[in-house]
């Protein structure tokens, strides 16, 4: 019967493809696309992007995911994306529902659905395709014949607004524990018990969180009074980590897809994790500790990728790639072999502080592109106050440097709104661009051309400014409006983040399972794709706040305390609360915490309680 299904699914979408933008989004018939038979599998699984094809496809999470689970005789792991609006209107209107890739068969058909949390503003993409799916959104109204909706990803660390419509989470580095919780899908399929016998046991998997076993208790002014945990489960979800990175999986088949992906190239991640300890930045807290690939592995790699894809580029990815400890000898060893081949490499994380112009040049002899810098701030206060441990110094030396070798383009990336932020540090981000670009005047470049990009501070879980609030949204808006004013120049370009995104962002990052109702009642009312600008539909996110009697200004702009219960404090990043308290106490005085690699242990917390060995020195 699913054969017949999946079969008329084609027959119908052949028929509009060629009439909808960008067709090869919904193929699935790519280079190294994995096609199983699907009656020879025990599970199926459906790795589900809740954004646009490329978007998804540039993910090296998904890559990793989907040739891990096809590694394993009796798994089957297809792609699913988001239909962009053209494509979804076609199905809506013939009744076809959101399906697999690979084989075309229908999402419901389906054992498990995992989705990937990787932004707030993707939340109702994912009810948005459940529904589309045919599948109830809700994890209470689904049933033995549905599939289980799981999901995973930074976000995973406050799922709370989603949490309502997700059987269980993998929170952490799913890699080890995935394949572990596909097996009890499959005992269950086989043996199966009860919804809550099963998720018990899914309970006890490293890293596992299934909603339905925690109940938050609110006070009267609507903050929480507590999470109480089933007994049954852990009181505190611990995330999973791989310790091991070079005995990891990682794939060198990956798929190489008909039509540009914004990162269309070859991913070698070379390290896990960063320690340098900037205090807004969750990514850098949720993937401790450091990790690194060896050299030989990332050669090893590098040839397996190029020989299986036929891409020109190898991007090097982690945090800050500048900090891996082997850069050189794995660059070198990248375009020896293969620079005749025209193969280049590239960084797409490089910081001030550790530019080496002779590095830059080496990895761009292939091909040569702009180089990003990210001061965050424009005064050296402000840097202090967010430990980004970068000066102006190290700006006008990455940038003189660059300049006398031959680049003209430079794009710099500032956060507006950040804790302790005065005007001065406004005029600061006026005053490095002007600095730069005259710089480059200066020493005779032409067409010297500076970008100016700022995004809107956005307080995220687990980092020491998790009890900050986000600014208002009328003085972000004037801080944009004067850089726009007074970076009026021929030689910079601004670019800015709108506000209302932020400000959305920000209510869901710090939000509580109160705004599951939100959620829904907007993607009923149409919201979808909101992290796009052209679809966001802020004045609807305000009715239905407003309907639901929830205040947003309370979960963004409410500055926490420090004994306040927070919606995820019972999701545990490794990285211990004091350590986040301290960290806030230092920023609020302007105080720098050093890098632990190069000097001593910070008592973060993650290293010693997780069993994982690394040297702390580099």
């Amino acid at each position: 019967m699913s054969e017949n299904k999946a079969a008329e699914i084609h027959k119908q979408v052949e028929r509009f493809l060629p009439k909808v933008m960008k067709p090869s989004r919904y193929l699935g018939t790519e280079w190294n696309a994995i096609r199983k038979d699907w009656d020879q599998t025990k599970v199926r699984m459906a790795f589900a992007f809740p954004d646009v094809y490329e978007v998804g496809m540039s993910h090296l999470g998904l890559r990793i995911l989907y040739h891990l689970v096809n590694s394993y005789d009796d798994f089957l792991c297809e792609r699913v994306f988001a239909p962009w609006v053209d494509m979804e209107e076609k199905m809506r209107e013939r009744h076809i529902p959101l399906y697999g890739l690979e084989s075309n068969q229908p999402l419901a058909e389906f054992d498990v659905i995992g989705f990937t949390l990787q932004y707030e503003m993707s939340f109702s993409n994912i009810l948005n395709m459940l529904d589309l799916a045919g599948i109830p959104m809700r994890a209470k109204d689904r049933g033995p014949e549905h599939p289980w909706i799981i999901a995973g990803g930074p976000c995973a660390y406050n799922s709370e607004p989603i949490a309502p419509f997700i059987d269980f989470l993998m929170v952490g580095e799913a890699e080890e524990t995935l394949p572990e919780l596909l097996r009890l899908i499959q005992e269950q399929k086989e043996n199966p018990v009860s919804r809550e016998e099963f998720l018990l046991k899914v309970s006890q998997v490293e890293g596992a969180y299934v909603p339905e076993f925690y109940e938050v208790h609110y006070q009267e002014d609507g903050r929480i009074q507590r999470i109480e945990a089933d007994p049954r489960v852990p009181q505190v979800v611990q995330k999973a980590i791989v310790r091991d990175l070079d005995q990891s999986y990682f794939p060198t088949s990956p798929i190489v897809p008909y039509m540009e992906i914004i990162h269309d190239r070859m991913m070698l991640e070379v390290m896990r994790g960063c320690s340098r300890g900037c205090r807004f930045c969750q990514a850098g807290i949720l993937y401790r500790p450091v990790r690194e690939r060896s050299p030989e592995t990332l050669l090893k790699h590098a040839e397996e990728l190029v020989k299986s894809t036929g891409y020109e580029e190898i991007s090097l990815t982690s945090l800050s790639t500048g900090d891996y400890s082997c850069i050189q000898p794995v660059i070198r060893g990248i375009l020896d072999k293969y620079s005749e081949d025209k193969v280049s490499v590239s960084l797409p994380s490089l910081r001030l502080d550790s530019f080496d112009v002779k590095l830059a040049e080496e990895v761009q002899k292939v091909r040569k592109s702009g180089l990003t810098f990210a001061p965050e701030a424009g005064t050296q206060r402000l840097r202090d106050v967010i430990n980004k441990g970068v000066t102006e110094e190290n700006l006008m030396e990455a940038a003189e440097s660059a300049f006398k070798s031959g680049w003209s383009s430079i794009k710099l990336y500032f956060m507006i709104g950040l804790p302790t932020e005065t005007q001065e540090d406004i005029d600061g981000i006026v005053t490095l661009a002007k600095k730069v670009v005259d710089l480059g005047t200066r020493l005779g470049r032409r067409n010297v051309h500076v970008t100016v990009s700022t995004s809107s501070f956005v307080p995220k879980s687990h980092t020491p400014f998790q009890w900050e609030p986000q600014e208002g949204m009328a003085s972000l808006d004037q801080k944009q409006k004067y850089l726009r004013e007074k970076l009026r120049d021929r030689r910079i370009k601004y670019n800015y983040h709108d506000v209302e995104t932020s400000y959305l962002e920000a209510v869901f990052a710090k939000g509580d399972r109160r705004l599951a109702d939100v959620l829904e009642l907007a993607v009923k009312k149409g919201c979808k794709f909101d992290g796009w600008h052209e679809h966001f539909k802020y004045d609807t996110w305000l009715e239905c706040l407003e309907e639901l009697g929830l205040d947003p200004h309370f979960y963004a702009n409410r500055a926490m305390d420090y004994d306040d219960v927070l919606p995820w404090d019972h999701i545990e990043s490794g990285v211990n609360k004091r350590f986040l308290v301290d960290e806030h106490h230092k920023a609020l005085q302007e105080t720098r915490t050093l890098d632990c690699r190069h000097l001593d242990c910070t008592g973060c917390g993650i290293c010693p309680d997780r069993g994982v060995q690394i040297d702390l020195k580099g």
